[in-house]
């Protein structure tokens, strides 16, 4: 319950306004490139090719039988229903998402791997309208003695690469004399905090407290509240499916599927 509790809390945030919106069900979107006047131009006709990084559950990870599933998965999977197609997910390295080098590449259409919306990354990609808001959180074994960041002095802190988490921890070292580890991935820097080969880790609320509910000699003993928002992300150019993606975040507010789709991850009722 505690999880939930502070999920719950970190999603307060979370905003997203309650408009009309428009209708895409019927458009056939354009690909390869080319043009179209009914709706955004994606890579591949029938599919929303989208780029995210495993593993973050609960927003998008492997189940039991291979299958890419998750908070976010199921929100573009109702984006996906709006433009009349599939959702086709790509698992690449998380900085080639935030630095926009995936749509550069013509790797995928949108990134959707909880990210957090920061100035620096505008600067490269669109953003959608904020969907889930986020914290910053530190995960110890349970019988550590470290409470907060001042408890690492001489330890060392893993964080996961190009993350907001990262430039938390390198911005706090100074003050607080820990040494940061970087790992690739989050799955890795919280199994180095099981195996004790660090003294901690910091990543986003959401998968610190999932972790530590699946792996109990760990636990979550403090949060930062750094004021976080995820968005979804796209080519600065690709302003048709922008539009698309933040009306069915406002039509899946008014409607409940928001609801109901972070029920289904969280246990509770989206913040209002």
């Amino acid at each position: 319950m505690k999880r939930l509790l502070a999920l719950s809390a970190a999603a307060s945030a979370l905003a997203l306004t309650l408009t009309g919106c428009a209708n895409y069900s019927s458009s056939t979107p354009a690909a390869s490139g080319s043009a179209s006047a009914t709706g955004p131009t994606l890579m591949a006709a029938g599919k929303l090719t989208v780029c995210t990084h495993l593993a973050y559950k609960p927003f998008q990870y492997k189940d039991d039988s291979n299958k890419i599933v998750g908070f976010d998965v199921d929100i573009i999977d109702v984006v996906a229903k709006k433009l009349g197609v599939t959702q086709d997910i790509v698992d690449i390295e998380f900085g080639q998402i935030t630095s926009g080098a995936v749509f550069a590449a013509k790797k995928c259409d949108l990134g959707a791997a909880a990210i957090t919306i920061t100035d620096e990354r505008k600067k490269a990609t669109n953003f959608s309208d904020p969907y889930f808001a986020a914290t910053q959180a530190l995960l110890v074994k349970t019988d550590s003695s470290v409470k907060d960041l001042s408890g690492l002095k001489g330890k060392v802190l893993a964080v996961q690469t190009d993350t907001t988490g990262q430039k938390y921890a390198e911005d706090n070292k100074s003050q607080y004399g820990y040494t940061v580890k970087v790992f690739d991935d989050m799955t890795s820097g919280a199994n180095a905090v099981l195996a004790g080969t660090v003294d901690a880790a910091i990543n986003d609320n959401g998968v610190v407290y999932d972790y530590a509910k699946d792996n109990p000699k760990t636990t979550v003993v403090k949060e930062f509240n750094t004021n976080e928002n995820y968005g979804f992300n796209m080519a600065l150019d690709n302003t048709a499916l922008l539009a698309v993606v933040n009306d069915t975040l406002k039509s899946a507010k008014a409607d409940g599927t928001y609801n109901t789709i972070y029920k289904k991850w969280f246990g509770v009722d989206a913040p209002k």
